[in-house]
């Protein structure tokens, strides 16, 4: 198989949409195809692929009774035709609202343009008629099938049951209450297979509208696995008792890509949604698929040759305020103590045993212990014990930083050295004990996870893992050594989130006498040490061996959540870790995860179990079902 080795560019999954939110002029057509126009000239200026526009741009919303002047109806069929025009030899879609007459009745509708064109139009499903909406007193509402109707001499589609393809993606169209209502029509063209919909409107504001507002668009393109674009009234729609605030918004699958606020001075809102995403969680999903729908295609292509969205460096760690970040983080160290808890009664066990290293991982798994002890209203002493076995390669900072903390959790701590234990061995085995090699490693972590295991068997003690989702998915961990465990809290908790969650800990007041050891060893350097140099310092990096683990979470996220190539993942990489690593650096580090990736699927294979934290999960039970021996595929090269 040729694999495409060219550089990724941002249109092969990417689609640049746009909202605008032109001045009006109410009944002014000639005022609003003119605003309309320089404002869709600076969309195309930047690339998008469909920008839309509010509802009734071309005429104003807020018209009341003037909807049904003949001469302001026949003026909004002339400003339709000249924007049509404007599309033409363009690679940006427009949609604009317009009153339309269709026989004998009017209707609030939609206009697609694009190609030199009108290629649609899709008139308003749901009319409100309550508070300060009037719509029933001019509008009727379309409940048949598609039709046609005359425009500059050209039969145009007419319906609610139509999807346009721009840039290769099927896009549906609803108007303002069609969205606010129990079952909004972009439910069933999601399901017929849009990815993007647009929704052109004239929302008046209120004290918490914009907040409820917000919710409703983020929400429903989770619910239905798409993108939302969302286009709301200028002020200079406002009149009598209504004002508007131009609301405008992009959402995709319950994330907010881009907003200008009510009463913001943005003209456009712009921003790249990831359509292979979208498509992969519909994948996932087994998203409703009905077939046989029209598709009204265009020759708009994807022109962005760049990257408006911002990628998230740390897409593992919680980005909000102060307080909210600290709840997410609360969050996640309750389900880890509350899976512990639910085990240990499962198991009824009363005790637990883990390896304390007086590395970040262990120091995770005894305060989440720590936690779990209170949660099942046994005291720390009785519950958990811990060992610290000192090896070799063992550093007296961890070691000691180990000891101190188990004191100050007041949890019991026995040392065990394991210098013998693997001289033993080594001599059994017949190596010279002084060459450090993957034997001389590995009897050191297997040492470790034997003693663990029959001191569990001595005392009553469930052996409690500590190996994070990070190291499992590099195999980073030896098999039948520190793989193993009888239940493992930190499975789901990649390495970037382990230093957050221990620093969290850290500012609770109930941890405070162990604030400072806590610090210590947030500040010493990760490694298994398992070979040592010539003095007493760490000198096993783990981060100097494989690359520093915050591109190794970057890569991990990208490829369990999203399934992005290796391509995409280093272009994406090279944006967030700009000014931080090298490129060359970052395309070393993503050779050694996908690499070490592939191959490590055997030890996943066999880990134990562990509560799921967060959206990524490696359990070969539940979220990562991968063949052990598909080590070549072209996917990894």
């Amino acid at each position: 198989m040729e694999l495409n080795k060219e550089p990724y560019q941002p249109n092969e999954s990417f689609l640049r949409l746009a909202t605008a939110c032109p001045e009006v002029g109410i009944a002014d057509v000639p005022t609003n195809v003119q605003n309309i126009t320089e404002l869709y000239h600076e969309a195309a200026a930047a690339q998008v692929s469909l920008v839309t526009f509010p509802e009734l741009s071309i005429t104003g919303y807020t018209l009341g009774d003037l909807v049904n002047q003949t001469g302001l109806l026949t003026q909004a069929q002339q400003g339709l035709r000249e924007l049509a025009t404007i599309t033409k030899d363009s690679q940006t879609a427009m949609l604009v609202g317009l009153p339309m007459q269709v026989g004998s009745r009017l209707y609030n509708c939609a206009a697609m343009l694009a190609d030199g064109k009108v290629q649609g139009i899709i008139p308003k499903t749901f009319r409100p008629n309550y508070n300060e909406f009037y719509e029933q007193r001019w509008y009727d509402t379309w409940q048949r099938d598609n039709t046609t109707v005359d425009i500059n001499d050209q039969a145009v589609p007419f319906g609610n049951d139509m999807l346009f393809n721009i840039g290769g993606v099927n896009c549906g169209v609803e108007i303002c209450e069609d969205l606010w209502v129990m079952d909004p029509p972009s439910t069933q063209l999601a399901a017929k297979g849009a990815l993007v919909l647009a929704n052109l409107s004239a929302s008046p504001e209120q004290i918490t509208k914009a907040d409820y507002r917000r919710n409703l668009v983020t929400m429903h393109s989770a619910r239905v696995i798409g993108a939302y674009a969302y286009a709301g009234c200028h002020t200079t729609e406002s009149t009598a008792e209504i004002v508007m605030g131009g609301h405008q918004m992009i959402a995709a699958n319950g994330q907010m890509m881009a907003e200008r606020q009510p009463f913001g001075s943005e003209r456009l809102t712009i921003a790249d949604v990831d359509i292979e995403h979208l498509e992969l969680d519909r994948r996932k999903q087994h998203a409703a698929n009905v077939i046989g729908t029209m598709v009204l295609q265009t020759e708009i292509g994807r022109e962005q040759q760049d990257l408006l969205t911002i990628v998230d460096a740390n897409p593992f760690l919680p980005h909000e305020s102060a307080p909210q970040r600290a709840e997410r983080l609360e969050t996640a160290l309750q389900i880890q103590a509350h899976g512990l808890a639910m085990r240990m009664r499962a198991s009824n066990q009363q005790r637990l045993v883990l390896g304390l290293s007086g590395g970040l991982d262990s120091t995770l798994a005894v305060l989440v212990a720590h936690k779990a002890a209170g949660i099942l209203g046994i005291a720390p002493n009785d519950m958990i014990h811990t060992l610290t076995m000192p090896g070799p390669a063992s550093t007296e900072t961890t070691q000691s930083n180990a000891q101190i903390l188990a004191e100050q959790l007041g949890v019991q701590n026995q040392v065990i050295p394991i210098g013998d234990l693997v001289r033993a061995e080594l001599a059994a085995l017949r190596h010279d004990g002084v060459t450090q090699d993957i034997t001389y490693e590995n009897v050191q972590a297997r040492a470790r996870t034997s003693l663990l295991f029959n001191y569990g068997n001595q005392q009553g003690c469930l052996v409690l893992g500590t190996g994070d989702l990070s190291e499992i998915a590099l195999g980073w961990c030896t098999y039948n050594g520190d793989q193993q465990s009888h239940y493992n809290v930190n499975a789901s908790i990649p390495k970037t989130l382990v230093r957050h969650l221990v620093q969290h800990a850290a500012d609770q007041p109930n941890y405070a006498p162990a604030k400072q050891t806590l610090a210590d060893i947030l500040n010493t350097v990760v490694s298994p040490e398992l070979t040592k140099g010539e003095d007493d310092d760490i000198s096993q990096s783990t981060e100097d061996i494989l690359g520093p683990y915050e591109l190794h979470d970057f890569f991990l996220y990208h490829l369990v959540r999203w399934g992005d190539t290796p391509r995409k993942i280093q272009y994406l990489a090279n944006r967030a870790f700009e000014g931080i690593y090298n490129k060359d650096t970052i395309a070393r580090t993503l050779d050694i995860f996908t690499n070490r990736f592939a191959r490590s699927q055997f030890k996943r294979e066999n880990m134990p179990n562990g509560p799921k934290v967060g959206s990524v999960s490696l359990s070969p039970r539940g979220d990562w079902r991968m063949p052990p021996d598909v080590i070549n595929a072209a996917l990894w090269q």
